[in-house]
């Protein structure tokens, strides 16, 4: 069965991505729309490597009706506007924004975690795709908490430019080549100069003094995984165009061995075990940069819990982040829902 799909955001760097990852992966699509706002109408885009230009439609005047499939990668204004009249309208709607993701009646997902809850979708035709930085760690904490239950979870994250947008990335090349050239460098989307520098801070801050990053990195995980992790999160942007990286420290109620945790993250779906315990053996950012698998490199135990491990966990952002999450939310729709309806 094939499906008619719109993707709503479609000239942003997330909806190119997934109109890439839509082809790559050969997804049954009868007929595809490119929506965006009123500004981009009429450009073009391409659907992934096939040749084919897709005129932008607006979406002010973008009809749902009859349309199986809206992949959401517009921001959370366009989504509260727009998500429901798909949704009403029939169309099952996969949002990468942030605006439905703690709604109970909305499920999050990521498809290597929790498959199961997908069918919850039917309380609002709308199912929320997980922040860049929880989608990756979850897919490495699952095989790990089913075979020794985590206790707690300590995460501090290195995240790209790309996490806020193509502005985020054209600040950090114009500041780069301002810094060689010997130009004044003045922040704009960031709050301090990103070029050569960490930035402990992404999105607002709260009133005990995390920021809304970090609160999404633990709530969302409590949510797919499991409400009972104790967990605390450090969000910082790094200037790396593409690929965000987490360290992570994990512990656990049951016995787990570094050697044993490297056996069931070798297996695990959607993971690619990299630790090589030499110069290089380790997969950094450069390396994830348009690849689909969830890295993880240097698995070791920590002493000072009982039982606890630390890794280095690594993916693109712009992909299992946003866009093959949300392909993959698609993929597992059609396969046990849509074509029973």
């Amino acid at each position: 069965m094939a499906y008619r799909v719109a993707v709503v955001g479609a000239t942003g760097n997330v909806g190119r991505e997934m109109l890439t990852v839509l082809s790559e992966r050969e997804f049954p699509v009868a007929e595809i729309a490119a929506v965006a706002s009123p500004r981009s109408t009429g450009s073009e885009v391409e659907f992934g490597e096939t040749g084919t230009m897709l005129k932008v439609k607006n979406i002010e005047h973008f009809d749902f009706t009859g349309w199986d499939i809206a992949l959401f990668a517009a921001g959370s204004a366009v989504a509260k506007d727009y998500a429901l009249k798909a949704a009403a309208a029939g169309c099952v709607v996969i949002d990468n924004s942030s605006l439905f993701r703690m709604d109970p009646d909305v499920p999050l997902i990521v498809p290597e975690v929790n498959p199961d809850a997908i069918t919850d979708y039917t309380k609002k035709n709308i199912i929320a795709n997980p922040n860049c930085s929880t989608a990756q760690l979850v897919v490495a904490l699952k095989p790990l908490h089913d075979a020794a239950t985590i206790k707690r979870v300590v995460v501090a994250t290195y995240q790209s430019v790309s996490g806020a947008g193509k502005g985020g990335m054209d600040e950090l090349f114009e500041q780069s080549r301002a810094i060689f050239v010997g130009d004044p460098v003045e922040p704009k989307g960031f709050t301090k100069q990103i070029a050569f520098n960490v930035i402990p801070h992404i999105d607002v801050f709260l009133d005990d003094g995390s920021t809304k990053e970090e609160w999404k990195m633990v709530a969302e995980t409590k949510k797919i995984l499991d409400p009972k992790v104790k967990m605390s999160a450090t969000c910082v942007r790094v200037p790396v165009f593409v690929g965000h990286s987490e360290a992570v420290n994990i512990e656990f109620a049951d016995e787990l061995s570094a050697e044993k945790a490297q056996e069931i993250l070798r297996e695990a779906p959607g993971i690619m075990l990299v630790d090589k315990r030499e110069d290089g053996g380790y997969v950094t950012p450069v390396e994830s940069a348009g690849d689909s698998a969830t890295y993880i490199s240097r698995v070791r135990e920590d002493p000072t819990v009982d039982s606890g491990i630390a890794l280095w966990c690594v993916s693109d952002n712009l992909r299992k982040g946003a866009a093959l999450n949300a392909v993959q939310i698609a993929e597992l729709l059609g396969r046990k829902h849509l074509q029973k309806a």
